[in-house]
């Protein structure tokens, strides 16, 4: 518990952690602001890192922000703050996505301060996995971890996962028909001599995983028909894990609550010693987003299509520097 605003450098770790987010193409979509005098720290959209191709309303972009700013709540938890967190503090400014008063006096939040190990260890894997039901109680701590975000996390049956499945291998077929949009993702996609050593944001080479052989996981192929020397084929999981993240409602306040809770489910599976893959790929084109939805349930909106289950972790991806995220006020 404090009344005193945390230091500068205490807060750059605030931020190293929350910037270990996922976000689409790792395009990293976000910056702070630190209030030293009042203890304020800002969560502002990059807007510069938008991609209006793939994500023109910015759906996206404020699911990543969101998780950052679940990532932030842990590691601030983790120090011993009990910040207090305000969403879209200005309506005039759509920008400003949420603003955490970190000099509360409450008692830390334990729970999450519980998930801070897993904050750097959880990497988006697409790659097999093994053939293997999820366990009725991993499922149920999944759902649970959702929902104390206010989002609700469904395994849809056998038939909707191969509906899923098939929506997400046509979301594919109109992103190698739309040149923009494989313009925009082979950007953020390194597939160079390096293969992206040395970067700082984007999917390396060696995160692409292998190719799919005689299977259709919905992972998104981020080589987007460009070759790739030494990738090779691979046969993946015939019944994939499937989970859908939604919410209620589709605005930007939504889409922040998506992003926490979907950052909290990662994170919670990390814990429990799952790995997992994310993709928005048929939800990006509104002609067959609605078909994700399961028609018998009370989810409203899906944000997110996540792929769970035991498997190889995939790689770190880069990350920003905080000098460059962080500005000091």
């Amino acid at each position: 518990m404090t009344a005193q605003p945390p230091d500068v450098d205490t807060v750059a770790a605030l931020v190293a952690d929350a910037a270990a987010a996922p976000s689409l193409h790792n395009a990293q979509p976000w910056a702070f602001r630190y209030l030293r005098d009042t203890g304020v720290l800002r969560l502002y959209a990059d807007l510069e890192r938008a991609l209006p191709r793939t994500d023109p309303d910015n759906r996206g972009l404020h699911v990543g922000c969101g998780a950052a700013l679940f990532n932030l709540r842990v590691a601030a938890a983790a120090a011993g703050l009990a910040p207090l967190v305000r969403l879209l503090p200005e309506p005039a400014c759509p920008e400003f996505l949420a603003e955490l008063r970190l000099c509360g006096t409450g008692a830390p939040d334990g729970e999450l301060a519980r998930l801070s190990p897993a904050v750097h260890r959880r990497h988006s894997s697409r790659f097999p996995f093994r053939e293997e039901t999820l366990p009725t109680t991993v499922r149920e701590t999944l759902r649970d971890a959702a929902l104390a975000e206010g989002a609700q996390l469904l395994f849809p049956g056998e038939w909707h996962v191969q509906s899923i499945l098939e929506l997400a291998s046509d979301a594919e077929g109109r992103e190698a028909q739309a040149p923009d949009v494989r313009e925009e993702t082979a950007h953020w996609a390194h597939t160079g001599p390096s293969g992206g050593a040395g970067a700082v944001d984007g999917i390396t080479a060696e995160a692409f995983g292998p190719r799919q052989r005689r299977s259709s996981v919905p992972v998104r192929d981020f080589a987007v028909g460009r070759p790739l020397p030494g990738r090779g084929w691979a046969l993946f999981e015939r019944r994939p894990n499937i989970a859908l993240l939604g919410t209620a409602h589709d605005r930007p306040a939504d889409w922040l609550t998506a992003g926490q809770a979907l950052e909290r489910v990662l994170l919670r599976a990390t814990v429990d010693g799952l790995v997992a893959s994310v993709t928005s790929q048929p939800l990006e084109w509104p002609e067959i987003r609605w078909a994700v939805r399961d028609p018998l349930s009370a989810m409203g909106h899906v944000q997110m299509v996540i792929r769970l289950g035991h498997g190889p972790e995939g790689p770190a991806s880069p990350r920003r520097p905080v000098a460059e995220l962080l500005d000091v006020r």
